[in-house]
């Protein structure tokens, strides 16, 4: 059986520790952070430019208003060109890898707007973790030394940058459900249940 779960998440939902058990049950491969690695590899381009790019820790805005970058299958520039390393082609050349495993191997996908470029794919399962905003600070402080009030804050700030690169890219509505095939609150659910849940997903939608 062929499958790819691509996990789009809130920041503090725990949609990235859903993913890695997601994985590890189902013994395949989980892709994250190493795909900027794997975009240099494909790309020649250096890793620090694509994690550079994609940074949602801070404003996407010093390029939201760059024009039209909605992605498109294909669409790269090569190193001739003065726009090789502009954010647009920094994510075409990611988005390439992300199609390239999707149709190699079964795997997990977190981010990087997976669901939507391998949307035309019948064996992806787009899925989207989010959890209440009390959740979302309690799992941010575990990783973050700030305030009640910093970490409401910051949780607000990449939730707002997660949405808007989204938008940016696809078009579309990040927070909008007809994205995604699932719509998991882990704040009800917990990690495990979510988990329980995509496989049960997994086995109605493909079988056994």
């Amino acid at each position: 059986m062929k499958y790819v779960i691509a996990i789009n998440r809130e920041y503090g939902s725990g949609g990235k520790t859903v993913g890695e058990m997601l994985a590890r049950d189902l013994g395949i491969s989980y892709y994250y952070k190493d795909l900027e690695r794997l975009a240099e590899e494909e790309s020649g381009i250096n890793e620090a430019l694509f994690v550079a790019a994609f940074d949602k820790t801070k404003s996407v805005r010093s390029f939201l208003n760059s024009g039209s970058t909605i992605y498109k299958t294909g669409d790269l520039l090569g190193p001739d060109s003065p726009d090789f390393t502009s954010p647009k082609n920094l994510f075409n050349y990611q988005a390439k890898v992300i199609r390239r495993l999707a149709e190699e191997e079964n795997c997990v996908i977190i981010g990087h707007c997976g669901g939507y470029i391998l949307g035309d794919m019948d064996h992806v399962i787009r899925v989207f973790v989010h959890a209440p905003k009390e959740v979302l600070i309690e799992e941010a402080s575990r990783k973050q030394s700030l305030s009640r009030a910093e970490l409401d804050k910051y949780v607000d700030m990449i939730n707002r940058n997660r949405a808007e690169f989204f938008e940016k890219y696809t078009g579309r509505k990040w927070y909008d459900t007809r994205n995604y095939d699932l719509c998991l609150n882990s704040g009800r659910l917990g990690f495990e249940k979510c988990v329980d849940i995509i496989k049960g997903y997994m086995k109605v939608r493909f079988g056994e």
